[in-house]
């Protein structure tokens, strides 16, 4: 939606006598929607704040990035904008961000935001630039009717999970094949969501050299155990992607997996209650699961910083964030908002919400987007089918992070 500079605004860039007397606020988001609620949320805010006008620009999510820093080198930036965390080291590199603290102090609606994600998406500088505008975090779905029928309770442990996959892992129509997996584990792109929950949480376990001490070889040579000993995996495993650990999900091919809530509406349409879900496992002493985060921020180059915190603000504000997310398929990020949340079943927001205090994210690292998209699939689909060990895989991952 684009809105229309008024009059007034115009007469302001000429009288600096009413340089703020009506501004407009250029924010850029990205919703794969186009049938999305920015146009309420514009009007309203615009009838709270007279004298303030909206100019929102739906980026598409492919090409936002490089548009924005382009925008940002060329001296035309928004405003305001919808960012990642992974995007918070460059974005301070370049200068582009301006500092939040003393507006959140301030603001009324800090203490109705969810616990953990201010330290969550707070730099290593100690400043926050981002505030929070929804999330989600990974844990683990369960077949319900599965453990159910064979006694189960969901795990809380690694071992627990292991046990429990080992028994899901059957014949069930007495054809001699395995007809249904313990556990569908992602060993393609992205799958070290899935490792880093058996890995990471491992007291003193992180991504730098701690990796190939004895508890974090242990962790993956963990994964390789379900795989190459236990066969709770399906054989494709070390190739499985999203589409695939879902659809074996839904199907009954497997009994657990690990995702987060933005697939929980598919899979409810597809088994109803015999979905449930839980926090990922204790393994090795912690838990550790990733933190899918999307937050807004002010710019450096805004014209009118004040304008451009207050639509933000307004945008994680009860109510406000919940329309929102209708469009995200994430969760709001308020307190309040959440306890009346109807975007999802209850089952699946309470373990999120319950991830929170072990969530985590991957490292502010040049390094990172090597280690998600090749050094993790590629070593992980090795080490799975016996051609290196849990430690060479392990030792490629610190050698990675071993300048940061």
């Amino acid at each position: 939606m684009k809105t229309t500079i008024s009059a007034l605004a115009l007469l302001a860039g000429l009288l600096p006598g009413l340089a703020h007397a009506d501004s407009t606020v250029r924010f850029w988001y990205h919703f794969d929607n186009p049938e999305n609620p920015m146009s309420d949320l514009i009007a309203k805010f615009e009838a709270e704040n007279p004298g303030i006008k909206i100019d929102a620009m739906n980026v598409p999510w492919n090409s936002y990035y490089d548009n924005l820093y382009t925008s940002i080198v060329g001296g035309n930036a928004p405003d305001a904008a919808m960012l990642k965390m992974h995007a918070l080291p460059r974005l301070l590199e370049m200068e582009a961000l301006e500092p939040l603290d003393d507006q959140i102090a301030a603001w009324e609606g800090k203490d109705d935001i969810q616990e953990n994600l201010f330290d969550l998406t707070r730099a290593e500088d100690g400043k926050q630039y981002y505030l929070p505008v929804q999330y989600v975090a990974l844990y683990l779905y369960y077949r319900a009717d599965m453990f159910e029928e064979l006694g189960l309770t969901p795990p809380q442990t690694c071992q627990e999970l292991r046990d429990a996959a080992v028994k899901l892992t059957r014949d069930t129509n007495g054809d001699s094949k395995i007809d249904t997996y313990g556990f569908g584990f992602r060993g393609g792109k992205s799958g070290h969501e899935h490792w880093g929950s058996f890995t990471l949480g491992a007291t003193g376990v992180a991504l730098d050299n701690s990796l190939t001490s004895d508890a974090g070889v242990a962790g993956t040579q963990f994964v390789i155990d379900l795989f190459q000993k236990d066969k709770v995996f399906p054989p494709s495993a070390p190739n499985d992607g999203f589409q695939e650990i879902i659809g074996a999900f839904k199907t009954g091919v497997t009994a657990m997996t690990i995702h987060h809530v933005g697939s929980s509406n598919d899979l409810v349409e597809a088994l109803g209650d015999k979905v449930a879900a839980v926090p990922v496992p204790e393994c090795g002493g912690g838990r550790w699961t990733t933190f899918g985060d999307e937050s807004t921020a002010v710019l450096s180059n805004a014209s009118d910083k004040e304008a451009a915190w207050k639509w933000i603000s307004f945008l994680s504000t009860k109510g406000n964030n919940a329309l929102f997310n209708t469009a995200t398929g994430q969760l709001p990020v308020t307190k309040s908002d959440t306890e009346t949340w109807q975007g999802h079943e209850a089952r699946f927001v309470e373990a999120t919400k319950q991830s929170l205090p072990f969530a985590k994210l991957l490292p502010a690292s040049s390094n990172t987007p090597e280690f998600v998209n090749t050094v993790w699939p590629a070593n992980m689909q090795r080490a799975l089918l016996g051609q290196i060990t849990a430690l060479q895989m392990n030792e490629a991952i610190a050698e990675l992070f071993a300048d940061n």
